[in-house]
């Protein structure tokens, strides 16, 4: 894959998260919404401003560049300062929580475990994953790593570090295909299957493969989810990907559309499209809209870099 292809997913995977994470926003906690309604809204407003699904997907690649790879202690202040000067962004309740007890002390790596006992198994680490799937599409032992490592900072339950290396791995399987050849979707699949251990994901990826080419969005969510646990999120991004792989924005559209946690679930899956697509697949009515284009696209840029260079 020559370098200007590779920076276009780079930038595509970054872009179509905050995408994504904009556009869902409007939607979250809605039972299910049509397509066509979603991109009226969009078209009516001067900017897509994002969530803390974004906020954090900055703050992860932030501190990736800084540090040249993974140091969890530094990623969890990075988290913590961008709260701080941002807590506008529609935070749960947990972080805020967890980055108080970090600031007050508690290793970067077990202070959610005192707010969560057994760790929190939502969706928060598999939202802002972009980064680490990119960075490390090449290197799968290096991405579960990293990817279960920066979930324990906010979710430390095996569910919630599962998920989050599951979203990492699929935005590094559409960084590595090209989408000008017939998408193999049977191998994609089968790759995912491979890669997870919890039954949890084993159930809802066989669901994904049972449930290609179902029209009805009921069945779909009933089979996969659309709520905060990852293991109800994460494999509805990818099942929104697989069945609209050829337009980002179709893709987009399906997920939010599905309802539930609207802006995780399209940040998701505007991450995965994105890879796969590249940049100039997000209509450019959204992204020269989106909040901090110009930030996000820098940070791709010294991601590329650093893989370039490593």
């Amino acid at each position: 894959m020559n370098e200007e292809t590779l920076r276009s997913k780079f930038l595509g995977s970054l872009i179509g998260t905050g995408v994504g994470d904009a556009l869902g926003a409007f939607y979250e906690g809605c039972h299910r919404v049509q397509p066509e309604e979603i991109e009226f809204m969009a078209s009516r407003q001067g900017l897509l401003t994002y969530t803390d699904d974004t906020h954090m997907m900055i703050g992860m690649a932030e501190s990736l560049i800084e540090r040249i790879g993974f140091d969890g202690e530094h990623m969890a202040h990075v988290f913590i300062t961008n709260y701080e000067h941002e807590p506008f962004r529609g935070y749960g309740s947990g972080p805020p929580h967890i980055f108080k007890l970090i600031r007050s002390g508690e290793e970067w790596n077990k202070a959610a475990e005192r707010i969560y006992p057994g760790g929190s198994f939502g969706n928060g680490a598999a939202m802002r994953i972009a980064p680490v799937g990119v960075l490390y599409h090449y290197d799968l032992e290096n991405l579960k790593k990293v990817a279960h490592e920066s979930s324990r900072i906010t979710h430390a339950h095996a569910l919630g570090k599962e998920g989050a290396a599951l979203q990492a791995y699929a935005i590094a399987l559409a960084t590595d295909m090209d989408p000008s050849v017939p998408f193999d979707c049977d191998g994609f699949l089968a790759k995912l299957s491979k890669f997870v251990q919890q039954a949890e994901y084993r159930d809802r990826i066989r669901n994904v493969e049972r449930l290609l080419g179902e029209e009805d969005r009921s069945r779909v969510v009933a089979a996969l989810g659309n709520g905060i646990e990852a293991f109800n999120s994460v494999p509805a991004a990818i099942f929104s990907f697989l069945t609209h792989s050829h337009s980002f924005k179709e893709s987009v559209l399906y997920a939010i559309s599905l309802g539930g946690d609207t802006d995780t679930i399209g940040a998701m899956n505007g991450a995965i499209s994105g890879a796969f697509l590249g940049i100039d697949a997000i209509p450019h009515e959204w992204r020269d809209k989106l909040e901090n284009k110009e930030y996000i696209e820098n940070l791709a840029e010294k991601l590329l870099l650093i893989r370039t260079n490593g």
